[in-house]
């Protein structure tokens, strides 16, 4: 990567962060200034008092030289320990700020690429870079913050130093009288550059090996972060003890794949060329250090300057050259970065290209919607093979379909089509005659009320996972939640519809089991109250006295909506006003229970005789 590109890259960093927190640039540029001038003011200040020590010494000028640099410097302290409390506390709010960002993204982007494994891919790289080292966007706030400081440093540094090299020796001098030639200035601020640029290449060149190492790293982190923490599961707790996969399994995986064993390639690197590079940096660093002695005492010998000025120009340079090599090793490091950052913006820079559509569904009381899929067909990105193929089905409105058919016939990709969360590669899908791409994406989504077969609940009380928002009806979240079949709720939650579910966040969260969070899902889809109303095996977690309960409701619960049901049980196909048989991505069959038992050579017709035959054998 070039040095402009990766200049280029860490630029756009700054202004995303820019955008998320500018007040974090503030305090930065504020508490690296003070931070970098200080030192050079207690420099100079302290030069005057050894001046005067070793001339004058009157002790009124003592005096009053003591107390200005101890109230200037306690002053300078407690200015800086302020700036620097803030720029701690930004700090910490961009640390939180940097998950929003990418957080922001993922719940901006269309299904499609939130269901894409090459997405998730490339959000996993930036999340592990950062994790291992910060690289990405939350190292650009480091060098940004080197930047400025470096800057500073050199400034203040050049400003001190001024007076050194305009200091004349005495042409009493003899030999040295040669140090008052520009030239003499010129070679020393020419040595400065090299040993800060030799000092800074090496640095890279040893840090680059980190940079070499990042896959290796990143997959040493994904083991730890699976593995170390995989106690902490509950779903997986029981296999862990009873298969004893903690000795047999995760412990070797971790032996095996650390990264940072003894035996590992980066710790073979700092054995060797790595550990070389960087104590050729030291070594470099420290020969310049003698140059700078004997240049600045070898002038102060020949009567350039005092014993005062010694120490501001020593103090002075040395500050000087940290401050040049700080500012070369940024540099370096922002092209190192910008590889990094190439991922994070991959990720970034995904476009959405789901069309979100301009009309405004109407809204009707009546709940008047007609749904119609016409010649239908799919199938995912990145493959070849249609999912669905030809679909034609028209929705009656207020309706109860039942979709059935074996694993992976097509029927929940219907269903993703049917929420626009996929847009079909051939053919329409209408609401009451008009393209669904032409509504706006949001008001058509808000017609449908579903429960997926692995839906999500969330660490929050009862009343908002009812109501899928902070504030909301109580009487609604009740009603919901007593035609779901959830009658004994009051006396399962203690604290009511501000019982805290799971606690993940509070201690006094209750825990529910599979079938009381299935009914709690199925009353957050009743509480939305939309027109069409999407079940996907909605009793799947239920016992068969519970599944009874909901499917005697089943008429109460649904009221005039359309409704849709995702089921293997057959038997529940027998509420539904139409069932829609699916077979290898095709609809094969359609009409009622009655209807389709007696097609003898029907896909329906072996469903049901197959799930009669096993209960048949189970009785």
């Amino acid at each position: 990567m070039s040095f402009f590109q990766a200049v280029r890259l860490n630029y756009r960093a700054w202004h995303i962060w820019w955008n998320v927190c500018p007040r974090w640039f503030e305090a930065v540029i504020l508490s690296s200034v003070v931070s970098a001038v200080s030192p050079y003011i207690s420099l100079w200040m302290t030069a005057r008092i050894i001046e005067e020590l070793a001339g004058g010494r009157n002790p009124e000028i003592v005096w009053k030289l003591v107390t200005l640099t101890i109230g200037v410097t306690g002053i300078l302290s407690f200015l800086d320990s302020v700036l620097k409390r803030l720029k701690r506390y930004e700090t910490d709010s961009a640390s939180c700020l940097y998950n929003r960002i990418f957080m922001d993204k993922m719940l901006s982007l269309d299904y499609e690429h939130m269901d894409s494994q090459a997405a998730y891919d490339l959000y996993s790289q930036a999340t592990q870079n950062d994790k291992w080292s910060g690289l990405g966007l939350r190292e650009a706030l480091v060098l940004f913050e080197r930047l400025v400081g470096s800057v500073a440093q050199i400034l203040g540094g050049v400003f001190l130093t001024v007076p050194m090299f305009l200091a004349e020796i005495p042409n009493s001098s003899g030999r040295l009288a040669w140090l008052n030639h520009p030239l003499s200035v010129v070679l020393l601020m020419g040595f400065m550059l090299i040993v800060s640029t030799v000092s800074s290449v090496c640095t890279d060149k040893g840090q680059g090996y980190w940079t070499r190492y990042a896959d290796e790293t990143r997959f040493g982190n994904r083991l730890a972060d699976f593995y170390v923490f995989l106690n902490k599961d509950k779903r997986r707790a029981m296999d862990l003890r009873m298969y004893n996969q903690q000795e047999k399994v995760c412990n070797v995986l971790l032996d095996r794949e650390n990264p940072f064993k003894l035996s590992s390639k980066i710790v073979q690197y700092a054995r060797g060329a790595m550990g070389m590079w960087m104590a050729g940096s030291k070594s470099v660093s420290a020969l310049l250090t003698a140059v700078i002695y004997f240049f600045v005492c070898f002038k102060a010998w020949a009567g350039a300057y005092g014993l005062g000025s010694v120490t501001q120009f020593i103090g002075a340079l040395f500050h000087l050259f940290s401050g040049i090599s700080k500012l070369m090793n940024a540099l370096a490091k922002m092209v190192s970065n910008g590889s990094f950052l190439e991922t994070a913006f991959e990720f970034l820079d995904i476009s959405n290209e789901m069309y979100q559509g301009s009309l405004t569904t109407e809204k009707r009381a009546d709940r008047q919607y007609e749904i119609e899929f016409r010649n239908v067909s799919f199938r995912y990105p990145g493959t070849k093979t249609d999912v669905l193929r030809h679909v034609n089905i028209k929705f009656p409105i207020g309706s109860r379909l039942a979709i059935v058919g074996m694993n992976g016939s097509g029927k929940t990709t219907f269903i993703k089509l049917l929420c626009r969360l996929y847009d079909p590669v051939e053919g329409q899908i209408l609401l009451n005659g008009i393209d669904i791409c032409k509504y706006r994406y949001e008001d058509y989504r808000s017609l449908f009320s579903v429960v997926f077969q692995d839906f999500q609940l969330f660490s929050l009380p009862l009343g908002e996972n009812v109501a899928g928002c902070v504030s909301y009806s109580s009487e609604q979240a009740e009603e919901s939640l007593k035609k779901a079949g959830f009658t004994n709720w009051k006396q399962v939650m203690p604290s009511g519809l501000n019982t805290p579910l799971y606690k993940d966040l509070c201690g006094q969260g209750v825990s529910v089991s599979g079938g009381e969070a299935q009914k709690i899902a199925i009353a957050r889809a009743l509480y939305k109250d939309a027109p069409f109303m999407i079940l996907d095996e909605p009793t799947a977690a239920l016992d068969p006295v519970a599944e009874a309960e909901i499917y005697e409701q089943f008429w109460e619960i649904v009221g005039d909506r359309t409704a849709v049901f995702i089921s293997h049980r057959l038997s529940s196909c027998k509420l539904c006003d139409t069932i829609l048989v699916f077979h290898e991505g095709e609809i094969v069959q359609q009409g009622t229970h009655e209807e389709l038992v007696k097609d003898r050579n029907g896909v329906y017709k072996k469903l049901w005789e197959a799930q009669a035959q096993y209960y048949a054998k189970r009785l």
